[in-house]
């Protein structure tokens, strides 16, 4: 898939972070974006958008970005549960990553990403 066609939701409980992301995401030609603060908010809009990638960050509140993924990844429908998550976070704990890898996620990038590391991972989820 050409990744400027690609439906993108952005989970980031953090304003400044959140516009960071999708500015970054802007820049590489992803106009098809939206955002949201937490993971429950998140998995009821992901089942109506239908999503092409998922970007979330890990610690968020009510619902962490581990715990959104684990209710995606256990969603009936394998359209949504298959939907390619890369983990973004200030995060890069062995345990925190040790939880994030089982869920078959597509990447994991620390926060801030630059903007070709976020490319080649968005790149590599989406094919």
């Amino acid at each position: 898939m050409d990744i400027k066609r690609a439906r993108v939701v952005v989970v980031e409980d953090e304003k400044i972070m959140s516009t960071f992301i999708l500015t970054s995401l802007r820049r590489l030609g992803i106009l098809d974006l939206f955002a949201f603060e937490d993971g429950a908010t998140a998995l009821k809009e992901v089942i109506k958008l239908k999503p092409d990638l998922i970007i979330t960050d890990v610690h968020m509140e009510p619902v962490g970005g581990i715990e959104f993924v684990r209710q995606l990844r256990s969603l009936p429908n394998n359209q949504i549960s298959n939907i390619p998550v890369i983990f973004l976070s200030a995060d890069s704990s062995s345990a925190t990553v040790g939880e994030a890898v089982p869920l078959g996620v597509s990447g994991y990038l620390v926060k801030p990403p630059n903007l070709a590391a976020l490319s080649v991972k968005i790149e590599n989820a989406l094919r």
